[in-house]
């Protein structure tokens, strides 16, 4: 799985903040919805600018970073 071009993080952008990549969207928007009970489905729609391909391949990331620290 590839997870180039997932996260941009450029100090012209939010001073810097990580976004999903093509687009002004924080990844902590993503989890902040997430911790709410927003579903992936109506964050998709208050933020169409980033994928749900983006989404998954994001959840996927943090999964494999835990799974791994578990070890």
């Amino acid at each position: 799985m590839l997870y180039y071009n997932l996260i941009n993080v450029d100090k012209e952008i939010l001073s810097g903040t990580p976004v999903f990549a093509g687009t002004r969207v924080p990844i902590q928007t993503l989890f902040w919805h997430l911790e709410k009970g927003i579903s992936i489905n109506n964050f998709l729609d208050d933020f169409p600018t980033v994928t749900k391909e983006q989404v998954y391949k994001l959840l996927q990331l943090v999964e494999k970073i835990f799974t791994t620290m578990k070890r």
